[in-house]
């Protein structure tokens, strides 16, 4: 199965694991190419063009995640509420998950009321003690998501994967 590189006008690739400026503190890839599954691509494409229609832009942050990479995140944070066991693995090393956020139009991130990656119960989305604004915000991200195909993960706003991720090999 060949994985798809993410490429549209309405998506900027900022992948996290490609810097340092990640819970790891150091870069986990070495090219920062966003990949995906051809459905969870297909999927993608709609959101964006979701997104587009709204004036909005996607904002990526990981996509497809080598093994070893899953790994490099579990041993830092070896808790299953915020990162998969790498044993099992993840909707990110099957290539049908990603995760992203919504920016305006000049690519600045719309306030989501907490960063990327920050493993915290105040990333989960149904949390009501962060800004109106950032509420907000989730639940746009989350509509257009889900209008597209995608699942959410109730822990982490950023993250959506395809339905029942499982029936999707390991890549």
């Amino acid at each position: 199965m060949q994985l798809l590189e993410i490429h549209h006008p309405a998506i900027d690739v900022a992948l996290a694991y490609a810097t340092a400026d990640n819970i790891t503190g150091r870069p986990l890839y070495e090219h920062a190419r966003a990949l995906l599954h051809p459905d969870a691509h297909a999927a993608l494409m709609r959101a964006a063009e979701l997104a587009s229609a709204q004036g909005l832009r996607l904002r990526v942050y990981d996509a497809y995640r080598p093994a070893a990479v899953q790994q490099a995140l579990w041993d830092v944070l070896p808790d299953p509420t915020f990162v998969a066991d790498p044993r099992k693995g993840s909707a990110h090393t099957r290539g049908v998950a990603v995760d992203l956020t919504l920016t305006d139009e000049a690519g600045v991130p719309l306030d989501m009321g907490t960063g990327f990656d920050e493993m915290t119960s105040r990333s989960f989305h149904a949390r009501t003690d962060i800004p109106v604004a950032s509420l907000q915000n989730r639940s746009l991200l989350l509509g257009t998501m889900a209008a597209a195909g995608w699942a959410h993960n109730p822990r982490e706003w950023w993250h959506y994967n395809l339905p029942d991720p499982g029936r999707y090999p390991l890549v």
